[in-house]
């Protein structure tokens, strides 16, 4: 008889404890609320239909690529938030690190989003200077100063959350909206007081380039994590050559370091010692170093002495 999924699940448990002496942290985000991003979402959803019907109504550039950016944002909320209910699943017999790499994940697909948002308010804005349209000021003016009292309220909830890349990413949705609702307000004035229509496509532009900076950072942190690329605050070189200074350290090989999830760094390696009978000892004090000089706290080691060294590279050249 084969054993259900339920009780495979229940036999592998004590393979994912951590014991005296393992590292200290978890596979999952116990400690994170979720309260943050479904504020966050909440308002930003109220006001997202308003602003979209409101930046059709005036015909203003400025006010619909606002509304797209809290329509976006709306988006990358909800993904943030779904992505956080899924980190806080524990480890599994199919997933043994957790997933910590959803959130991640879901940070890299939002900063997509928002470059396919820039793109097309940049298309939209060359079109329009070529043939300018008519926007109704008033409407642009008194809806882009209602959206930017919303969006400073959702940065500041957003901002009590400094741990997660996916909320930071949630965050720079929200500044660039931000951003979006003072030119859209600007415009709006620019328009109503002088009739000079250029301004809108124009702040639309100005306030998409400003966005992209912040934009191509997420992009990059998150691809780095996903890529299971040495964090960004650890210097494996030096991380290295204080493994190979520890006493009765002969030399390191197969080194890698990388974050198991967001801000949670794990090494692994081969450690050539003179006698494996020291190995206890030296573990001991590589843990203390790791932990002290690099905050690396989830260390696996092999110990090797000279002849495994030469034998387990003699066999990679076969």
């Amino acid at each position: 008889m084969q054993p259900t999924h339920s009780n495979t699940e229940h036999d592998a448990t004590h393979l994912h404890a951590h014991l005296k002496g393992d590292a200290k942290h978890t596979h999952s985000f116990e400690g994170r609320s979720q309260s943050i991003l479904a504020w966050a979402l909440g308002l930003t959803l109220s006001f997202a239909g308003i602003e979209v019907a409101a930046g059709f109504l005036s015909n203003s550039l400025a006010l619909i690529s606002d509304a797209g950016h809290m329509v976006t944002d709306a988006a990358a909320l909800g993904l943030a938030l779904l992505a956080q209910l899924i980190a806080r699943r524990p480890p599994s017999p199919r997933h043994s690190f957790g997933f910590g790499r959803a959130e991640a994940l879901a940070a890299f697909v939002n900063g997509l989003a928002m470059l396919c948002v820039v793109g097309w308010i940049c298309y939209e804005a060359v079109l329009r200077f070529s043939s300018p349209q008519p926007v109704k000021g008033g409407m642009v003016f008194i809806v882009a100063f209602i959206g930017l009292a919303i969006n400073v309220v959702v940065a500041w909830v957003l901002s009590k959350d400094k741990q997660s890349v996916n909320t930071r990413a949630a965050l720079v949705h929200v500044m660039g909206d931000l951003l979006g609702s003072v030119a859209a307000i600007v415009a709006g004035a620019v328009i109503y007081f002088t009739g000079w229509m250029q301004i809108d496509p124009l702040l639309s532009v100005l306030v998409s380039l400003l966005i992209l900076k912040s934009t191509f950072g997420v992009l990059r942190e998150s691809y780095h994590f996903l890529m299971e690329g040495v964090p960004m605050h650890i210097d494996y070189i030096a991380v290295g050559t204080d493994v190979e200074q520890v006493d009765g350290v002969i030399a390191v090989h197969d080194l890698h370091v990388w974050d198991m999830s967001p801000g949670q760094p794990a090494l692994i390696g081969h450690v050539e010692i003179e006698h494996l009978d020291h190995w206890p000892k030296v573990l001991r004090a590589i843990k203390k170093m790791l932990l002290s000089k690099h905050g690396i706290d989830h260390i696996t080691l092999q110990p090797e002495t000279a002849a495994m060294a030469g034998l387990h590279a003699g066999d990679k050249t076969h």
